[in-house]
């Protein structure tokens, strides 16, 4: 993907881990450039409706939603102390 590098610590089903509260993730190889900084991603049933709570509590969105091809829908916010956080709606068959 790019230069992210993809790191899977377990094991997948249709690109969503089946042990409840693993993660798999990735890395960019750091830079200079703070938006490359590390970030937590969680993953939602509704990316839509967690932006609009997102929203309501205060946080800041950094766009709409993106489709990763093969994946799901990924957006960014920014939340009330300014850490960046991204949303994961994987795709289901």
């Amino acid at each position: 993907m790019g230069d992210f590098v993809l790191v899977t610590t377990a094991e997948s089903d249709e690109n969503v881990p089946k042990t409840p509260g693993a993660i798999n993730g990735g890395f960019y190889q750091k830079t200079g450039d703070i938006s490359q900084t590390t970030t937590v991603t969680i993953q939602v049933d509704d990316i839509k409706e967690h932006m609009k709570k997102i929203e309501a509590a205060g946080g800041k969105l950094s766009g709409q939603p993106m489709e990763i091809p093969d994946t799901g829908w990924f957006a960014s916010f920014f939340d009330t102390e300014g850490n960046r956080v991204n949303l994961l709606q994987p795709h289901r068959p």
